[in-house]
């Protein structure tokens, strides 16, 4: 039995006969592919570290690892920055309510000085009040009693004139005048 010719293709489009017809690897002064990709890539590593493309990665790679920890230095200094600021701002804060507390106890104390005082001036200005309402009922009465005394008096006098004028004649008057005269003398 005959096998069937396999041919493959490349991108080319040439034909290449396949590793089933037996077709042997190519082969260039006594290396094959696989040692010629090894030599390249040795050349290359060979031309990098030649030219220190190693040491330029690792101070590049040096520089950002500088870089990165600056940045966390940095955040680090801005941390306890933020840290003291909050700390100082809650200092702050507390020392803000004392204050509002010893204020609010401030206003007490003299809302209760207030009352307190407003208690005693209104009971000054009742005790005033009575004494002067006292006195004014007082000066009435005296007032009124002066009165009912003088017309006591008037009545009295008018009454003992009428009495008398009643009684008395014109002889008797002259009688009354002559012993008040005479009663004169002896004083």
């Amino acid at each position: 039995m005959a096998e069937p010719h396999v041919v493959t293709e490349t991108h080319a489009g040439s034909e290449v006969p396949g590793p089933e017809h037996g077709a042997a690897d190519p082969v260039a002064l006594g290396m094959d592919a696989t040692m010629w990709v090894a030599l390249a890539m040795v050349i290359v590593l060979a031309i990098l570290a030649w030219k220190k493309v190693p040491a330029a990665i690792g101070r590049s790679l040096d520089n950002k690892i500088a870089a990165i920890r600056a940045h966390l230095d940095e955040a680090e200094a801005l941390r306890r920055d933020a840290e003291a600021l909050k700390a100082e701002y809650e200092a702050k804060a507390r020392a803000a309510q004392g204050e509002a507390q010893a204020m609010v106890a401030r206003a007490h104390a003299e809302a209760e000085a207030i009352v307190a005082k407003a208690g005693a001036d209104a009971e000054l200005l009742v005790s005033r009040r009575q004494a002067m309402a006292e006195a004014k009922i007082a000066a009435e009465e005296r007032a009124a009693v002066d009165e009912l005394r003088a017309t006591a008096a008037r009545t009295a006098a008018a009454a003992a004139a009428r009495i008398i004028s009643e009684r008395n004649d014109a002889s008797n008057d002259a009688k009354l005048v002559d012993a008040s005269i005479a009663g004169l003398g002896r004083i």
